[in-house]
């Protein structure tokens, strides 16, 4: 981990639900790893490479809930990861959806 990183060089919209005087990247880092792939910038996905290293963001993204298929087709293609293997694609397919049937 680059402890240099800090909140601050991330983008800000991605902290509009957080109280940043309490956000530690380390400790919520389920949360930030979310928040930089599913609404961060190429900037953002940059640093947090540099901060957590793919081996984790790759075991993090592996056990989300809920992630959007861009998403997920752009981190199965970086890991070489089948989508079956993410748990929010597993999730997607117990769940129905009615709206979009």
């Amino acid at each position: 981990m680059n402890s240099e990183i800090t909140t601050k060089d991330f983008s800000p919209h991605l902290f509009w639900d957080v109280d940043l005087a309490t956000f530690d990247l380390e400790k919520h880092n389920v949360h930030m790893i979310q928040k930089v792939l599913e609404y961060g910038k190429m900037s953002d996905w940059n640093l947090l490479k540099s901060f957590y290293g793919l081996d984790k963001i790759k075991e993090v993204s592996l056990n989300l809930r809920s992630l959007d298929a861009v998403t997920l087709s752009f981190l199965s293609t970086i890991f070489n990861i089948d989508k079956t293997e993410f748990r929010c694609y597993r999730h997607r397919q117990l769940v129905q959806n009615y709206w979009n049937s």
